[in-house]
């Protein structure tokens, strides 16, 4: 048990079907969902909605005032409640920074299943949360909670920019050098703590990545030469690359030799350690990819991998990008790589 007994009595995972940025619903059955719904283009100040799958909502507010909005909620990859809140928490502030925003508030959202579970695990969740929240400077102002059949926790966020500080998902640029500013490998992870089979060393490495705060993203939303930005979560890097690619008209092209993974990422694919959400993340979206000749299964799972709290995808000017990935290293993301170009031609995204 790599848990801590005293903070886990028992398996908080045994209460999911699934677990962290896993649990979201495959690209293609979210695009079902949402093809007959209200378009949302009769609202003027309404700047970022659901047209290109982004990170947030961005709403103009005034000349100089976006109102950035989003919501992020899951159920459990880990067994500490205390790791549970804080993870969640990380995860859905990053929404606010992927679009270039400086959080405000949060609120909480909470579903527990009412006797299965002692209040003071709920509390440890929740005392999590609020610990990340404070980190970020913002408050847990309030929320909501309701009785569920599987734990569930997550914040809805609120958080502010400039207009040109906005950074969308939709505009990158052929010739843009991509950056990752995390290394991947996060469900790989969670499925091999599930069976019992991780580490010591790699279980705190993935706690230490999923509650890193993606507050770089403010800073990317100052600098005029960062052309598009989102972070990378349930889809993987191959889907929200994508997205990124469908969103900008371009195509992306993915060094596999760039790509950071986490120390024992690549062995544990190896291994047959791979999460439900990577096989649905293929079936989605696999026709707008293009893989080497003989790249193996497990290798291709990597880059379907669906990271909880993944790290930032930024499309930003060649000749800045040198530096911008040092001002990233500096802010304290060490695994932050160059991995690949955004080119001219039809939305995909070929990994070489």
């Amino acid at each position: 048990m790599l848990d801590t007994p005293a903070a886990a009595p028992f398996r908080l995972t045994s209460l999911a079907h699934g677990g962290g940025c896993g649990c979201k619903l495959a690209p293609s059955v979210l695009r079902e969902l949402l093809a007959e719904q209200p378009s949302s283009a009769g609202f003027e100040r309404l700047l970022v909605g659901t047209e290109t799958g982004d990170d947030a909502a961005v709403y103009l507010l005034d000349d100089e005032t976006c109102l950035i909005a989003t919501t992020d909620f899951f159920m459990p990859m880990v067994d500490d409640p205390y790791a549970f809140g804080r993870i969640a928490a990380t995860n859905a502030i990053s929404d606010v920074y992927a679009m270039g925003g400086k959080p405000l508030l949060a609120l909480a959202i909470l579903g527990m299943p009412l006797g299965k579970l002692d209040p003071s695990l709920v509390r440890e969740i929740l005392k999590g949360g609020a610990s990340i929240a404070s980190e970020a400077g913002i408050p847990v102002a309030g929320g909501h909670s309701i009785d569920a059949p599987e734990p569930i926790y997550g914040l809805a966020v609120i958080g502010t920019a400039r207009p040109e500080q906005i950074r969308k998902n939709s505009t990158a640029f052929a010739g843009d050098a991509l950056i990752l500013t995390k290394a991947l490998g996060v469900g790989v992870y969670s499925a091999a703590f599930k069976k019992e089979k991780l580490s010591p060393a790699a279980y705190d490495e993935m706690i230490a990545s999923m509650t890193q705060l993606n507050r770089v993203g403010t800073a990317l939303g100052r600098d005029a030469q960062v052309h598009a930005v989102t972070d990378v979560t349930g889809f993987g890097i191959l889907g929200h690359g994508l997205e990124m690619a469908r969103g900008s008209g371009v195509a992306l092209e993915i060094e596999a030799g760039a790509l950071p993974f986490l120390a024992e990422a690549q062995a544990l694919a190896q291994a047959g350690f791979i999460t439900g959400a990577s096989h649905r993340n293929w079936a989605s979206y696999g026709e707008g990819v293009r893989l080497p000749e003989g790249l193996p299964d497990w290798s291709r799972h990597l880059l379907t991998d669906p990271q909880t709290s993944g790290g930032l995808l930024v499309a930003v000017a060649p000749e800045a990008a040198e530096r911008v990935l040092a001002d990233i290293r500096a802010a304290g993301f060490s695994r932050a790589a160059m991995i690949g170009r955004v080119v001219e031609g039809a939305p995909s995204v070929t990994v070489v």
